[in-house]
């Protein structure tokens, strides 16, 4: 796919030590009994003191199946590895947003060859047109002549997971 061959860009992101303690606080209040981990369900309210929404069954399935098994929950070092991927995830979910948007220059939610062939020609203008069409086409997964923000987020984390 074009978009793998772009170069995958590694994601790494530190929180501020301001960010770093505000995590910790949390964890701290979420951990009421100072047992020195969460709970499946502290940890789901500790997700929501800092993200807003309370995570899915599967989400947190899935971090308390990667706890140890010594352990009853989730450890601090853990915790604060769990919420750095997620606010990574975050902040890179927004930067594909504002990308998005930039290019999606009549509001309309979607992207039109037109556009692909107006930001082409900003960021690469010797790019042959060929090339525009052929990455616009592998971009719209449904081939309805529109690409979706679900298929542009898609196209830039293709080869992600791989890098």
């Amino acid at each position: 796919m074009f978009f793998s061959q772009a170069g995958a860009r590694t994601r790494t992101w530190e929180p501020s030590p301001s960010e770093h303690k505000k995590w910790v606080e949390v964890f701290k209040a979420c951990d009421e009994d100072n047992k020195g981990y969460l709970s499946r369900e502290d940890f789901k309210v500790a997700v929501v003191m800092l993200f807003g929404y309370k995570p899915s069954k599967i989400e947190a399935d899935s971090v308390m199946s990667s706890v140890n098994p010594n352990t009853s929950g989730v450890l601090l070092e853990e915790f604060l590895n769990v919420i750095r991927k997620k606010r990574e995830a975050q902040l890179y979910r927004n930067e594909i947003r504002h990308i998005f948007t930039a290019f999606d220059r009549h509001y309309r939610g979607y992207l039109t060859l037109e556009d692909f062939q107006k930001a082409f020609k900003q960021v690469a203008p010797k790019l042959p047109e060929r090339i525009i069409l052929e990455v616009f086409r592998e971009v719209d997964q449904d081939s309805d002549g529109h690409v979706s923000f679900k298929d542009f987020e898609y196209a830039t984390n293709y080869g992600q997971n791989e890098a």
